[in-house]
């Protein structure tokens, strides 16, 4: 049985190793923040940190995960004080919401390794990252604004 570090907790997983860590989160742990959008990695819904890597969990079998520290939209805060969760909340990014966990987790990454991105940045950094309503303009004030510009 794989043992993965979530949330920075030890959780054994009972589930074939090949088992994408989206449905591991989901359906054995019941961390139901991360999302199945598309299964393919394409729309980013389902992004999850890796060693503070944004990742696919749709395509990430768990048996590749053993030894890393995996962080889900759960483990960012209790009590949405992570900067990006507190911006998105002041400039009422959601519209719909259903793909905001994975905007905040790959925004995450982004602000991990450029902690004061340019529009540029954030533009080339998530641009894979699929909002069905359209709040793009809004994803990137909130980058900012939790970059503290």
């Amino acid at each position: 049985m794989p043992t993965l570090m979530i949330n920075g907790q030890s959780r054994e997983v009972n589930a074939p190793p090949e088992m994408p860590l989206l449905w591991a989160l989901r359906d054995i742990l019941n961390m139901t923040g991360s999302k199945y959008g598309c299964g393919v990695g394409v729309c980013g819904a389902c992004s999850v940190l890796v060693d503070n890597q944004a990742v696919r969990s749709c395509l990430a079998p768990i048996s590749t995960l053993v030894g890393k520290n995996i962080t889900t939209i759960e483990g960012l805060s209790t009590d949405n004080s992570h900067p990006l969760q507190k911006a998105w909340i002041e400039l009422d990014v959601p519209q719909c919401g259903y793909c905001q966990a994975g905007q905040i987790m790959n925004a995450a990454a982004l602000l991990i390794s450029i902690p004061k991105p340019t529009d540029e940045d954030i533009d080339n950094w998530m641009h894979d990252d699929v909002c069905r309503c359209g709040t793009y303009q809004r994803i990137r004030a909130a980058i900012h604004q939790a970059a503290g510009g």
